[in-house]
């Protein structure tokens, strides 16, 4: 927020879309959502805002980079509202996720230390069938045959009675694949990895992918931290 921002006693809408690199539209769709305060009406109808409009807005565009648009907007309209403890529910909601997305990625990085192979354990003498695999992994059996569509998991067919059969190496696969859903990855994010995994047998081709996806958790426990400076200072100067 800039400087003439802090000392102006009233601010057109102009000046607050180019302070913060949006259109005078958003301003107002901002207001009208309740993101921002009702803005005050000159005798002409023009709308006129004030410091404490700026220091929402800067709050809000903070949250959305940590907790994204529909969790930032829900906490400045119970700001706004004077409902602060709904504000800070849905503040710990998010941390909430964000800690489950780390024990996520953390699970993930365990899965994957369990996928070098071990050349004295001998083969699972059959394997197992959809049901099980999918109770194991809390999925429904729809979503494991959705995943064989996908290329994520290759099940062998029995001769006998033509049902699925997971073999360990199936297993791994749709571990992997169910921890990478949960971290976030789309189906035909995880298709490629899986298969390179398959190829290579150990955990070296999702490296990269997992240094990204703790950077992006680094990234958003940051703008967290930011949005939560921006959200105290608007609580403040609302007093």
């Amino acid at each position: 927020m800039g400087k003439n921002l802090q000392s102006s006693e009233r601010l057109r809408p102009v000046d607050l879309a180019r302070a913060h690199g949006l259109s005078t539209q958003a301003v107002r769709n901002y207001e009208q959502a309740g993101i921002l305060p009702a803005a005050a009406r000159t005798p002409h109808g023009y709308r006129t805002y004030t410091p404490l409009h700026a220091r929402a807005l800067s709050a809000f565009l903070a949250l959305v980079s940590g907790h994204g648009h529909r969790a930032a907007a829900s906490v400045m309209r119970a700001v706004n509202e004077g409902a602060a403890d709904e504000a800070f529910r849905v503040l710990d909601e998010s941390h909430a996720q964000l800690l489950e997305d780390r024990r996520t990625l953390g699970a993930v990085e365990t899965a994957l230390r369990d996928l070098e192979p071990d050349d004295h354990a001998p083969p699972p003498p059959s394997g197992t069938f959809i049901g099980p695999l999918a109770h194991q992994l809390g999925v429904r059996a729809t979503t494991l045959r959705k995943w064989e569509r996908a290329g994520l998991v290759q099940p062998r067919r029995d001769p006998r009675t033509g049902y699925r059969v997971f073999d360990e190496a199936d297993v791994r696969d749709a571990r992997l694949a169910h921890q990478l859903r949960r971290g976030g990855y789309l189906l035909e994010q995880i298709a490629p990895l899986i298969a390179q995994v398959r190829s290579a047998g150990g955990r070296q081709p999702l490296e990269a992918a997992l240094t990204d996806w703790r950077a992006r958790l680094t990234a958003r426990g940051r703008a967290m931290l930011t949005g939560a400076a921006e959200l105290e200072a608007y609580l403040r100067l609302r007093g």
